[in-house]
């Protein structure tokens, strides 16, 4: 299993591999962009557990990274984190190679994976993985801690798909906790599947199996933006993209019947929420 993955492209030791545990693995892994005054760099890519982090070439100066999973994860048990930051004036974008699926493995306890972005003074952080997807008997909690300085940059989608085909869900829990300059700016919880009251009720999900947001902050969003409403098909699914009262952000919400449909209203929501800067 990968280790590090400095600049120099040299391996971890071999104390450094995932160490199989009885209750699951746990693995940490870590990426660390920083300026240099021309151009960002990554001068920290230590690859864990599931996470093999490999550099992608820069687009339009910002430096990118694919998350690949290099084995199933996470699984009942598992302890999963995943920190990154992008230092002062740094330009980063985070994506997965892959969906990222929930499984039950060969315990019942719950898997955890925990995302720390951490976005530094001037610096710009694009988050933007592929789904997550619950699958039956599964059982994972998922967290975000994201610290932005007052000029930091933020694009931030997280998609969940309840189920794969014709199957229902495990139990998704997540928590996206968000503060700008040291203020709290969002702190949203959701849970799906059970034993997680009326989650397929009207007020919640109905019949649709995906759900997502897009958070937008950028010093630039207009202040008095009004509510956007997305998608004029129900069976299509439908959002909304609001401001939120802490700070210049937009936060998108929307619901779907399947994770293209997402994607699409997620899209809107993003496409319109540039328009809302300046």
């Amino acid at each position: 299993m990968p280790g590090v993955h400095p600049s120099s492209q040299s391996r971890a030791p071999a104390d450094h591999a995932p160490v199989p545990h009885p209750t699951g693995v746990h693995a940490t892994s870590r990426i660390r962009a920083a300026h240099n005054g021309r151009a960002t760099t990554l001068p920290l890519l230590h690859s864990d557990g599931p996470f093999h982090l490999r550099r992608l070439k820069s687009r339009d100066g910002r430096a990118r990274v694919n998350v690949i999973g290099a084995m199933s994860a996470p699984l009942g048990g598992d302890r999963l984190e995943l920190a990154v930051a992008a230092e002062a004036r740094a330009e980063l974008e985070v994506t997965t190679a892959a969906a990222t699926i929930a499984l039950r493995g060969s315990t019942t306890a719950p898997a955890t994976y925990d995302v720390r972005l951490t976005v530094g003074a001037d610096a710009s952080l694009n988050w933007l993985p592929q789904p997550l997807i619950s699958t039956r008997g599964s059982t994972l909690h998922q967290s975000y801690i994201v610290e932005l300085a007052s000029t930091s940059r933020l694009l931030l989608r997280e998609e969940q798909l309840l189920g794969r085909t014709a199957e229902p869900p495990g139990h998704l829990s997540t928590r996206l906790t968000v503060r700008r300059d040291g203020r709290l700016l969002l702190d949203q919880h959701t849970a799906y599947g059970g034993p997680a009251p009326a989650w397929d009720g009207p007020a919640v999900l109905g019949r649709h199996r995906a759900a997502g947001q897009l958070l937008v902050v950028h010093p630039d969003v207009a202040a008095g933006q009004e509510p956007f409403f997305i998608g004029d098909e129900p069976a299509g699914g439908y959002g909304v993209l609001a401001p939120l009262a802490g700070g210049p952000a937009l936060l998108a919400t929307a619901v779907a019947p399947t994770s293209a449909h997402l994607r699409r209203l997620l899209d809107t929501a993003l496409a319109h929420a540039l328009t809302a800067q300046g």
